[in-house]
């Protein structure tokens, strides 16, 4: 009981330390930044009343409906089809990479710095870089989305393999099964399930990431939201908005419901 009241003692002056560092850093970030608190959440009621008042959907905004959902849809089908093809590299990169089924260490160990590398690049960075070789084009987001997407869904496909299949690949090894029998008639359909999951994950958040490539590209449905803004057609953004939020939260709702008829 008192090793018990010691550790929670403990416990809790390790949570109060760690919540005034974070306090204390933001204090010091503001004072760095000479950023007035006071001032900035008094300015939130106002800027959310600029928005309601200037980028509320008039009649008027009705008309750019056609175009917004044509690019709308050209979006959501850049997610889905970069999200489909990384999920396909990073399956078998995955593979090969994993402890449980990877081929030696060094492969092992290279296909994690892989993973890394491209997933702690930021979205934006991508964009930027691949911008500049592949000009302003809808194969410059898709990259963009593919090579994040690859990042993320490799260091997935790897946690989901050595969490789900470790026990049933040593059980068919221990039968005689050949490394390709254990792979494609064991492993693959064991994590199908959460692997699927995965990628409706990463469909749905690559469909809000593709409005910001979109930006930076000049492609896409956050292409035509730019230009709404910068020419101060604030209804048609908001207009846009509105579409983009719809199209994101059914998504949401299909994914949903697919996971629970897989999982």
């Amino acid at each position: 009981m008192q090793s018990s009241a010691k550790y929670l003692t403990r416990k809790g002056w390790y949570q109060t330390a760690i919540i005034a560092i974070i306090g204390g850093t933001y204090i010091l970030g503001s004072w760095f930044l000479n950023f007035d608190n006071l001032s900035g959440l008094m300015a939130v009621p106002r800027a959310f009343g600029w928005l309601g008042v200037n980028f509320q959907p008039t009649a008027n905004s009705v008309e750019y409906l056609p175009k917004i959902w044509q690019k709308l849809m050209q979006t959501v089908l850049l997610a889905i089809s970069s999200t489909v093809v990384a999920a396909i590299i990073s399956i078998f990169v995955a593979l090969i990479g994993s402890k449980v089924t990877g081929i030696n260490g060094g492969v092992q160990l290279i296909v994690r710095g892989i993973a890394s590398f491209f997933r702690n690049i930021p979205l934006v960075a991508w964009s930027m870089i691949l911008l500049f070789s592949f000009k302003q084009s809808d194969f410059t987001g898709f990259l963009a989305l593919l090579l994040m997407s690859i990042g993320f869904l490799i260091r997935a496909f790897m946690e989901i393999i050595e969490d789900e299949a470790s026990e049933t690949m040593l059980a068919l090894k221990a039968t005689g099964a050949s490394y390709f029998q254990v792979i494609f008639q064991a492993v693959l359909p064991q994590i199908l399930p959460s692997v699927l999951s995965w990628i409706l994950y990463m469909i749905e958040n690559n469909v809000r990431d593709a409005t910001l490539v979109g930006i930076l590209t000049g492609t896409g449905i956050g292409f035509i939201f730019d230009l709404y803004y910068k020419s101060f057609r604030f209804d048609a953004a908001g207009m846009t908005v509105l579409s983009i939020i719809i199209v994101v939260i059914g998504l949401e709702l299909i994914s949903n419901q697919i996971r629970k008829v897989i999982l």
